[in-house]
């Protein structure tokens, strides 16, 4: 220390640019360490040790230099824990026109704002009222290359560095009291606070480096891509003659039969068959066709094998499984009386444990020969239904047809009845062997000919009740037509029949009658009331209907201009939803003193529309 000392106090002209006078070194250098820089002589040479200084610093790069950003403590990696008994201490810290003094130890620590992303900008404030641009940039220089420096009127500034962990270094000065000279005046002094600012600037670098890994990250993965991407097919050539041949060539060969074939799909996909070189193709085709035999034959090798070796399987399985029933035997016969009372405890315990596992063993075995064996009367049955299409054919017929419920059921139940038979054949089988399986074979074939014959008949006569259900459904239809054709016949003689009565009575009503006589329109009267009095009284057939009479006489009465049939017909079904408009036609049409029918529009606007007329009547009689 004492010789750093010395060459500080022998400053010569030659090293005038190193112009920041240290009054007392061993503060400038505990400070100069705790900002992360070296501090060093006018020499050269180190004013602390190595292993005070952080590790890594070289010497070469000057007294003010940053270090890596990458050191802990220092920049955006996080610091590795400081044991509470090693806090860090702030010393005095003296520049050409001011001097820094550490606030207080025992105060918190000043809080700083969250860091915004690609932060390069700082907020300083608290600067002395005297405190020009030219002695913050003395200060801050030493935390790194300033860009700018905005300073305001209002005792604070903004300063940007050129990295971004130069911002943790500037960040260490905030606490600090800064006096400019050796003045005592409160416009020279003031306790400075450093922290995160949010500038555009630095958010637009930020992202615009994120935007360059983007497209970093974009670039690898699709070299990544592209690297592990499946070649792609071989270009197929054009249609030529001489191609045709050699391609023909190829379809004969097994070897090259898939390459080949896919040439020839490729050539008819694009549309080289046409009038000229069809004949070529005829001949291709007809060659990859010829391998249609030579796939069956290695398919039923494959097939051939595949049950030779599940023959082999299931007789390895079986004498595994004898082997277990000897042993299970054997288990047995020591669990006996006469030999178990010879074996000690311990030797007993474990002969029943040797048991329990054999016997876990066995079962499991058991069941999965079992097992082998329900899937190989699944796959007989199968093939069984596979050779009969007739049977297929028959329950298409069942399904489609909606009417044949019972037919299916009862064919359900037959083929219940042939499985089970068929269950009760293979066992019989199995019991009786070889001797007896023609005899069996043909006594299931005359029961499934008698089941087929008794479907059959069964199909034909429900196809017979349809047909009749069909014809039945067109008489009806026929019928329901005639009457309702008679029904307009009647409907027309009464319309006709009531327009004579009108005429009559008009013809009774005229001058010349008038003129034969008294008696004579007396008794032309009386016979009109009596024709009158029939047909009011005759219509009325049921309750219902006048009940019916009534409403219509309401509802006409209500509507006084008239209402035409489907106005009338709706408001009626909201009462009887069986009634019909052609029924409340035909009721008014009987009673010609109470309704009658007006014709209102003209043209395309022409309707018919009923009235009541009852009061007009009792008036005139």
């Amino acid at each position: 220390m004492a010789s750093a000392a010395d060459g500080i106090a022998g400053l010569g002209t030659e090293q005038s640019h190193i112009n920041v006078p240290v009054a007392d070194p061993g503060a400038w250098a505990t400070a100069m360490n705790n900002l992360g820089i070296v501090p060093m002589g006018l020499t050269g040479q180190q004013l602390v040790s190595d292993s005070i200084c952080i590790q890594g610093f070289d010497p070469n790069l000057g007294i003010i230099t940053p270090i890596n950003p990458m050191m802990a403590g220092i920049s955006l990696v996080p610091p590795h824990p400081v044991a509470a008994e090693l806090p860090v201490i702030k010393e005095i810290i003296h520049s050409k026109s001011c001097t820094l003094f550490p606030q207080n130890p025992n105060l918190p620590p000043p809080s700083t704002r969250e860091r915004p992303p690609g932060c390069k900008t700082v907020f300083v404030g608290g600067l002395p009222e005297n405190a020009t641009e030219e002695i913050i940039r003395e200060v801050f220089d030493q935390c790194g290359e300033i860009v700018a420096i905005r300073k305001s009127k209002k005792n604070f500034c903004h300063i940007r560095f050129i990295e971004e962990f130069m911002v943790d270094k500037a960040l260490y000065l905030s606490g600090y009291r800064m006096r400019i000279g050796s003045s005592t005046d409160k416009k020279d002094s003031g306790r400075i606070h450093v922290d995160f600012a949010q500038a555009r600037d630095d958010l637009y670098e930020w992202e615009c480096k994120q935007r360059l890994l983007a497209r970093e990250e974009r670039h690898r993965r699709k070299v990544h891509e592209e690297r592990f991407r499946p070649p792609s097919p071989p270009p197929i050539m054009h249609y030529s003659e001489h191609e045709a041949a050699l391609l023909a060539e190829k379809l004969k060969d097994d070897n090259k039969f898939s390459e080949a074939t896919t040439v020839l799909f490729t050539w008819i996909d694009r549309g080289e068959v046409n009038r000229r070189t069809g004949n070529h193709f005829y001949s291709m085709i007809q060659s990859a066709n010829s391998h249609v035999r030579r796939l069956m034959n290695e398919k039923a090798q494959h097939e051939e094998e595949m049950e030779l070796a599940k023959e082999h399987f299931k007789n390895s399985l079986l004498a595994i499984l004898t082997q277990f029933e000897q042993i299970t035997a054997v288990f047995t016969a020591a669990t006996r009386q006469k030999a178990w009372d010879h074996f000690s405890k311990a030797q007993r315990k474990n002969i029943d444990i040797w048991r329990k596992q054999c016997e876990e063993l066995r079962n499991a075995h058991s069941e999965e020969i079992m097992g082998i064996r329900r899937e190989d009367e699944m796959e007989m049955s199968d093939e069984e239904l596979e050779e009969n299409p007739c049977k297929k054919i028959r329950m298409e017929d069942s399904v489609l047809s909606a009417q044949s419920c019972a037919l299916r059921e009862e064919n359900d139940s037959l083929r219940w009845q042939l499985d089970a038979y068929r269950n009760e054949v293979e066992l019989l089988k199995k019991e009786q062997g070889k001797a007896y399986r023609t005899e069996e074979d043909h006594t299931q074939e005359q029961q499934q000919h008698f089941l087929q014959q008794t479907m059959q008949n069964m199909q034909q006569q429900l196809l017979r009740l349809q047909e009749e259900l069909k014809g039945k459904e067109l008489e009806l239809e026929q019928a329901k037509d005639e009457q309702r054709f008679l029904e307009g016949e009647v409907i027309s003689l009464r319309e006709k029949l009531l327009n004579d009565m009108e005429s009559v009575d008009f013809t009774n009503h005229s001058p010349d009658s008038h003129e034969k006589g008294v008696n004579g329109t007396t008794s032309l009267y009386h016979h009109r009331e009596k024709n009158n009095e029939a047909v009011i009284r005759g219509p009325l057939r049921s309750e219902k209907e006048a009940l019916l009479l009534g409403i219509i006489s309401t509802f006409l009465h209500v509507h006084p201009f008239g209402a035409n049939i489907e106005y009338l017909w709706s408001y009626i079904q909201r009462l009887d939803t069986k009634i019909s408009a052609s029924e409340l036609e035909s009721l008014m049409l009987r009673l010609p003193n109470m309704f009658k029918q007006e014709f209102s529009g003209v043209g395309a606007t022409l309707e018919k529309r009923w009235k009541f007329c009852g009061f007009e009547a009792l008036k005139s009689a």
